[in-house]
């Protein structure tokens, strides 16, 4: 597992400071690096016997002969994670190197633990980054996809909310964009990354939308100081296979956004987005999911009411049915959308709803 970057890193570290000839060697015995560059790649037979009892051996002039082109010294086991990784010698009269053994060994498996978690934590920031791509793609959750995000802790549940984030540092920081996301969601089901040279990604799983707000809003205020960011929260979907989507739809509510404002959620500037791009994805969505739950009765009992411009006894007239009977049809059509017909800002989502269903219908027929 030690590279022989890290072992030249380790040997060229520690012989700074001790002034001492410093072996490190694979658990197979093999030298990866060493003061004495001639030694580089040879077996130390010393080493084998470390890796194979997990226990140090002290070679001195007496037993040396036991092991063939080595030389005195102590050689210890080096762990990560309670697994034997590697194994490091110091070279020199074992009586005389004794107590600065110990610290070298506790050195080496300091550096051996920085340099791996590192490592790991890159190979998971790549393969977050690459799961996102794919989804973004539209690849299929099959069995691997399914696999890759259970390795970064994933759990696809729905709902998903995608945030997109556009971050400019304000001043140095200790740590980069993505660590400030990967360490604020550590402990969550969510998969964080860096996706072009300005945006990043924030993709949640099972979380309640509320909850995404709060944990937005903290995230905001706990990194405020060291980047000016420019976030969009995407439509929530259901499935992963519709993240363009959400990734479209985030896009869009940065686009759509106030200069002033830090977070725009799609739903706020949705209807602008409509007007410009009224034969979209996003359109057709936005009026499937207004008027889906509504039948034909309640559609046609909403267009006329509109039509007469929110006028109760008129609408009741032309509908040809009592005001008590179209008063229960409008809380109905509230109730079902979520949007109430008597109110002006309602009426205009409900009017709008309305006009792009007519004109897929429209299309629908010829």
């Amino acid at each position: 597992m030690i590279s022989k970057q890290l072992a030249n890193q380790i040997v060229e570290q520690t012989m700074l400071r001790l002034h001492r000839n410093i072996n490190v060697m694979n658990t197979n015995g093999m030298i990866l690096a060493s003061g004495d560059q001639l030694r580089v790649e040879s077996i130390h037979e010393g080493a084998k016997i470390v890796a194979e009892s997990e226990k140090p051996l002290i070679i001195t002039e007496q037993n040396m002969h036991l092991f063939p082109k080595t030389k005195p010294g102590i050689n210890q086991p080096i762990y990560f994670q309670n697994e034997l990784v590697g194994v490091v010698g110091i070279t020199g009269d074992p009586n005389e190197i004794l107590e600065i053994a110990t610290l070298v060994q506790l050195t080496t498996e300091m550096m051996v633990h920085q340099a791996l978690i590192a490592s790991q934590s890159e190979w998971k920031r790549k393969m977050r980054e690459q799961i996102f791509e794919d989804l973004l793609n539209q690849e299929p959750l099959d069995k691997v996809m399914i696999e890759r995000l259970s390795k970064v802790s994933f759990i696809p549940e729905p709902p998903f909310y995608l945030i997109i984030i556009k971050a400019t540092p304000k001043q140095h920081a200790y740590q980069s964009f993505v660590e400030y996301l990967e360490d604020f969601y550590k402990h969550e089901s969510v998969l964080v990354g860096k996706y072009q040279s300005d945006e990043h990604f924030i993709l949640t799983s099972g979380i309640d939308g509320k909850v995404v707000r709060k944990n937005l809003t903290s995230f905001i205020n706990r990194t405020k100081k060291y980047v000016h960011v420019k976030i969009g929260v995407g439509q929530t979907v259901d499935q992963l296979c519709k993240i363009r989507y959400a990734y479209d739809t985030a896009k869009t509510a940065i686009e759509y956004s106030k200069p002033t404002q830090v977070t725009t959620f799609y739903e706020h500037v949705e209807l602008y987005s409509l007007l410009k791009k009224k034969d979209s994805p996003e359109a057709q969505h936005f009026t499937n999911r207004i008027l889906k739950n509504l039948n034909n009765k309640l559609i046609h009992t909403l267009e006329e009411y509109l039509h007469c411009n929110q006028q109760l006894l008129l609408a009741a007239e032309v509908l040809d049915i009592h005001r008590h009977t179209l008063s229960y049809r409008l809380n109905q059509i509230h109730e079902q959308t979520g949007y109430n017909p008597i109110v002006f800002q309602d009426a205009i989502v409900l009017q709008i709803a309305l006009w792009l269903n007519n004109k897929y219908k429209k299309k629908e027929r010829h």
